[in-house]
């Protein structure tokens, strides 16, 4: 990023505030928090730190409330995580869908300190039959398609409640977790889109049956037709994907050699290759990869050096993960448009 130029978040609503990263001028492993995208359902919570706890209830032995400083002084974790928001690139699905229009911006990374949930829930004692973990923020409002107001609240399998780099955090590159982004307490889900990580996290419910919060049957699902609930499915684990950061689409460029340059990443495994091609995708070449050591779930950087010559240019990108997932052509259509993922594709003229 030129230090002498400074980017800003794209403003996508204010009320409640969406914010969108300036993912092409971004080249940090950990984004700052000035430039890290900001999705809110509702208001900002009131927040009175000295009375916040979290607590840990519901088919559990020994129910839990905890302070921040009691958490702060348990085993931690940190861990390099991408948080992407599931409507990523909204925008670009045909037919078009309703929703917050996001292009590339809706994600950020960034290193994340906190307690292993399976060590709270250690502690807790979970009880025969537990199922889900259900997951509160302080964070409330109305919807429009209720008459009642709601918490935002989201839960996980049981299984993935335990996982290992399933984290409580209170970091935020080595920092307290910004306001914006979920102080003092968030949910860290590593490899699930975004609405999974809990911003603001008060409450913890072990339950026996399903969750059936709005943020679980209504947003956040796969609905493929249009009018019609049929083979819906629920949103998860982060497709792989990848981004062209440089140059931006429908740049104009001087003859020569030219950067490319991007990022990849995937929910599942971690990414194997990025392609890139210049011909439609009839033949596509291996970009240079570059990986963050010891971080599974960081986004990979990719580069290729391209001879441009004279005339109009698009450029296709793609990436593959070792779980045999690779970007496809067109992405899957869903109408609440989320987990956009189909191959990027720029076009610029070389004059």
């Amino acid at each position: 990023m030129n230090d002498f130029v400074i980017p800003y978040l794209k403003t996508l609503s204010l009320s409640p505030e969406i914010q969108e990263t300036p993912i092409y001028f971004l080249d940090h492993w950990k984004t700052p928090k000035d430039y890290f995208y900001i999705r809110n359902h509702f208001a900002y919570p009131q927040l009175n730190i000295h009375q916040s706890v979290l607590a840990i209830g519901g088919n559990v032995k020994n129910p839990l409330k905890l302070t921040l400083n009691e958490l702060i002084y348990l085993p931690s974790k940190t861990i390099l995580v991408p948080l992407e928001c599931a409507g990523n690139n909204r925008a670009k699905f045909k037919p078009e869908v309703y929703g917050e229009q996001w292009e590339q911006g809706a994600i950020s990374q960034g290193k994340w300190k906190g307690v292993p949930l399976r060590d709270l829930l250690k502690k807790a004692e979970l009880l025969e039959g537990s199922k889900e973990a259900v997951f509160v923020g302080m964070d409330f409002g109305e919807r429009k398609d209720f008459e009642e107001s709601f918490h935002y609240g989201r839960s996980l399998p049981i299984e993935k409640a335990l996982h290992e780099d399933t984290i409580v955090a209170y970091e935020y590159n080595g920092k307290p977790i910004p306001y914006k982004h979920g102080f003092p307490l968030r949910l860290i889900v590593p490899g699930w889109y975004a609405m999974a990580s809990v911003k603001w996290l008060q409450n913890i419910f072990i339950i026996r049956h399903e969750f059936n919060g709005p943020f679980q049957t209504k947003d956040y699902v796969y609905y493929p037709y249009q009018d019609s609930d049929k083979d819906k499915k629920p949103v998860t684990a982060i497709s792989v994907n990848s981004t062209i950061q440089q140059p931006m689409n429908y740049s104009i460029l001087a003859e020569g050699n030219h950067l490319i340059y991007g990022i990849a990443w995937t929910g599942i495994g971690t990414i194997k290759k990025v392609e890139i091609s210049f011909d439609h995708g009839n033949t596509w070449k291996e970009t240079s990869l570059k990986f963050k050591e010891d971080e599974k779930y960081a986004w990979v950087k990719w580069k290729f050096v391209w001879r441009a010559d004279k005339g109009d240019h698009s450029i296709f990108i793609r990436a593959s993960d070792t779980e045999g997932n690779v970007q496809p052509l067109r992405p899957f259509w869903n109408r609440k448009g989320y987990g956009y993922n189909a191959i990027q594709k720029i076009k610029v003229k070389v004059e």
